[in-house]
């Protein structure tokens, strides 16, 4: 007997096929039996009649388990009522194990039951979802870089210095070498790539020691950042465009089934066309003065309310909401206060105290979902850069060879593939994004 995929069963309708998965949920009317089935690539119900099958599948049937493994045999039917969807003609049963007592049941738990659980968690159909639509996200950006001419260029994980301080990394002991840390970012690598073969991209792991609890923050998350050889800050917001285009519109045409079982609006991402708009960090500081948004600062007497927002100041959840609310698709927001970015983005010429930043800020409040910029590509101001910002010179002579043979105009962007997901799914936390989430407060299962 043919074995079949759930996500293929269409086009084996009217064979006998075998499927092989487990039980997902079950129930009876009578004669009729009717189990759903999963195989890791969808659902599908099945048909039991007690008067087409042997007692003994009958019976087996009746103790079946949630999540119990299973093989069965059966007729590939279109449902009776149910546009596009097919069934099952159970003719017989193989049982691999009866499960034991599932933890998770059809009745809702609360997010640390879950959690804790994360490893059963995800074979729910929702969590499936996710998953699926992840993995095209994925694949869609290796498409669009291969397709583009960019080379994946593998950096190491553990490094000798930050990308922006060690203040927010996780530092280990390095044999006789003293001190190394997990990458947050391989962009200062992904740099020398760019020298060397034109457009590259790295796409890993990447770590963040930050102690936040926010719906957007997680300790251990998945970066994709491409470095382009004589790009300006505007030949890069032009290729943001364009890449964001093309992912968005796939994920749309690939996971339509996938987005409308977990309910998501697809129209707020059919909008996700170029060109996007464009402002300025004044222009989007001018909102915020416009909607009355304060800055906010914790002191040890509470919260202090800052108005009007201080020119100079990063943005924070509130504010990147309040300056996509009146936009239907992602933001560009461009041309940043030099205090409020790191060392290597390049200053503008017309204005030494802007540097040639951009942040895309992705609507219906998801923030931050890309940060790029033009790096600065003069030696002798690199080198300035660095010790502005307290850092140890020697732990960057690399880095700064690159200035010193064959220094180009460059520039470069990452992407939190968490934060894209998220947002392509409208999920209210980003633990839901990534397979095993960390947090400050979980590193289990």
């Amino acid at each position: 007997m043919e074995r079949v995929y759930i996500n293929t069963i269409s086009g084996h309708e009217g064979k006998e096929v075998t499927l092989k998965g487990w039980l997902y949920n079950i129930r009876s009317s009578g004669k009729l039996i009717f189990p759903e089935f999963r195989d890791g690539t969808g659902l599908i119900q099945g048909v039991v009649s007690k008067n087409e099958v042997d007692e003994k599948v009958w019976n087996d049937f009746n103790d079946l388990t949630q999540e119990s493994s299973v093989i069965v045999t059966g007729l590939v039917t279109k449902h009776p009522k149910k546009e596009d969807t097919y069934e099952i003609q159970v003719k017989n049963l193989e049982i691999i194990q009866i499960a034991e007592p599932y933890p998770i049941t059809p009745k809702e738990h609360g997010v640390d039951f879950l959690s804790d659980r994360r490893h059963l968690w995800l074979r729910s159909q929702r969590q499936a979802a996710i998953l699926r639509i992840r993995n095209e996200l994925v694949q869609s950006i290796r498409e669009y870089m291969y397709n583009n001419g960019f080379i994946l260029f593998d950096t190491p994980i553990f490094t000798p210095n930050a990308c922006e301080g060690t203040s927010t990394l996780f530092a280990t002991d390095y044999f006789d070498l003293g001190k190394a840390y997990l990458s947050q970012s391989g962009q200062l690598y992904a740099e020398a790539g760019a020298i060397a073969l034109g457009k590259v991209y790295t796409f890993g792991p990447t770590f963040r020691a930050e102690n936040s609890m926010t719906r957007r923050h997680i300790t251990e998350f998945w970066m994709m950042e491409p470095e382009m050889a004589y790009y300006d800050i505007d030949d890069n917001m032009d290729l943001i465009e364009d890449f964001l285009e093309y992912v968005i519109q796939r994920v749309l045409k690939n996971c339509s089934k996938e987005l409308k079982s977990i309910g998501r609006d697809t129209s707020k991402l059919e909008n996700v066309l170029k060109p996007f708009p464009r402002i300025t960090y004044e222009e989007a500081v001018d909102i915020l003065m416009e909607k009355d948004i304060p800055l906010i600062k914790k002191t040890e007497n509470g919260e202090e309310h800052i108005r009007p927002f201080p020119f100079g100041e990063d943005f924070g959840a509130p504010h990147e909401e309040a300056i996509v609310e009146n936009f239907n698709k992602p933001v560009m927001v461009h041309r940043w206060p030099a205090e409020a970015k790191a060392f290597y983005m390049k200053r503008d010429p017309k204005d030494p105290k802007i540097v040639l930043g951009v942040d895309v800020l992705a609507p219906e409040g998801f923030g931050e979902i890309i940060g790029g910029s033009q790096r600065e590509d003069n030696l002798e101001l690199l080198k300035q850069r660095i010790i502005e910002h307290d850092l140890p010179i020697e732990a960057f002579s690399w880095y700064i060879d690159l200035r010193r043979f064959g220094s180009v105009p460059h520039s470069g962007f990452g992407l939190g593939l968490e934060r894209l997901v998220s947002w392509v799914c409208n999920l209210d936390h980003i633990r839901e994004a990534i397979p095993f989430p960390r947090r400050p407060n979980r590193i289990t299962p």
